[in-house]
């Protein structure tokens, strides 16, 4: 990884042209590293199927790609929160190590992707290294992380995006065109294009990552992980496809609001020292017991006073924890696009039959492939910079989530009758 580091060449950033003229040129050619932050914002997730509203990601950028290595096997073993926990972890990661730049990125389950500009890969890449040393010691996990030039990818597939609005102070990325997926197989396939070294000068900031609601009971049975792949070779588009899968979704189960995974009435905080160990272990600022159990009981205290004043719908050092519920519903990234579709969706088993077969059928015609796994709990990883500003909170299926859904999409593809 050094000797690309050091030998890659980077491509020389477009030139900015002057405050007024660039309110009404492409924002391609604002300075490259607020790209993301003018992008314009669309209003309905379904926009995110019309590659119309995407734009090419500037060529001197990179894309991070992060996973946990021998995902599967840790879930097998039951260890699925703290698969999802790692994964996370790399957003908030590179957030705090570029705050405030605005930075676009996909949660994956066991891993993430996102996208930088050129200022940023030194200090990403210190607290990519940071982050791998603390799986390493704190998990015994080896989270894989790599950076690939978007000049790069472009040679081989298209990098666009959009963002959707989700909260007042917050649009989630949408990558589509190959890009992500063509950077995802270079990272594992080729030690050039990753942070493989362990170091443990390296220091990575994870502050704002919390793991401290319980396991979502699903309301109506089932909550399935899913996602959903077009095939090369389909006769309409993969933003087509998309946007009818969408909208059968929405017919099956009665549109988001049905089929979102997260109730206020199954949303608690945890008391269970066990579930809230996986932040304890990452978070701790000692990595001895008595420093660690000191942590706990921060969590615990803290959990205890935040459901306090939830019951009691108290305003307390300017937030309205009366309304704290309902903003964690609507904080919650709980469908997305990242060259496939991703989303959790809970439901009644009968609809899954109904979503399971209408996907098969598509799937049969050489459409598309899919991968669903199904449980009866939602997982929610907490990134939260500020509760009354910017907070997202990352869902997953239980007992192995998206990772266990790619799992089955890989092996649909490897027999699919388009192949």
């Amino acid at each position: 990884m050094q000797e690309w580091y050091t030998g890659m060449a980077t491509p020389n950033s477009r030139t900015s042209a002057p405050p007024v003229i660039r309110l009404f040129i492409h924002p391609l050619y604002m300075p490259t590293e607020k790209f993301y932050a003018n992008l314009p914002i669309l209003e309905k997730f379904i926009d995110l199927a019309n590659s119309d509203y995407y734009q090419n990601v500037p060529d001197n950028w990179y894309a991070v790609v992060t996973d946990v290595t021998g995902s599967t096997a840790a879930i097998e073993a039951g260890r699925y929160k703290d698969v999802n926990f790692l994964g996370a972890s790399s957003i908030i990661a590179i957030i705090n190590a570029l705050h405030p730049m605005d930075i676009p990125f996909v949660f994956g389950g066991d891993g993430a992707s996102l996208l930088i500009p050129p200022k940023a890969l030194e200090k990403t890449r210190n607290a990519l290294l940071g982050l791998r040393y603390m799986a390493a010691q704190s998990f015994d996990m080896d989270l894989r992380v790599g950076i690939v030039p978007v000049a790069l990818i472009q040679q081989q597939h298209t990098l666009k995006i959009a963002k959707v609005k989700i909260t007042p102070n917050y649009a989630q990325a949408s990558f589509i065109g190959g890009g992500i997926t063509y950077a995802t197989d270079l990272v594992k396939q080729n030690a050039k294009y990753r942070l493989d070294t362990l170091d443990d000068k390296a220091v990575v900031d994870l502050s704002g990552m919390e793991c401290r609601w319980q396991e979502v009971c699903s309301f109506h049975g089932n909550t399935l992980s899913l996602i959903v792949a077009t095939m090369p070779d389909a006769p309409q588009s993969g933003e087509q496809i998309y946007h009818e899968v969408l909208k059968s979704i929405q017919q099956i189960y009665g549109g988001e609001k049905t089929y979102h995974p997260i109730r206020e009435s199954t949303l608690r905080l945890s008391f269970s020292p066990q579930k809230l160990w996986t932040e304890v272990r990452a978070l701790s600022p000692s990595p001895h017991w008595i420093g660690q159990s000191a942590y706990l009981l921060k969590l615990l205290v803290g959990n205890f006073l935040g459901s306090t004043f939830i019951q009691m719908g108290l305003k307390v050092a300017g937030v309205d924890w009366g309304k704290y519920k309902t903003a964690v519903i609507l904080a919650s990234d709980y469908q997305k696009i990242d060259d496939v579709l991703r989303m959790v969706i809970a439901g009644t088993p009968e609809q899954t039959t109904q979503l399971e077969s209408y996907l098969e059928k598509r799937s049969q015609a050489g459409e598309l492939v899919y991968g669903i796994h199904i449980s009866n709990r939602a997982l929610l990883t907490c990134l939260i910079a500020n509760r009354n500003g910017f907070h997202i909170h990352l869902v997953d299926a239980a007992d192995g989530g998206y990772a266990l859904a790619a799992k089955k999409l890989k092996s649909s593809l490897i027999n699919h009758p388009a192949r």
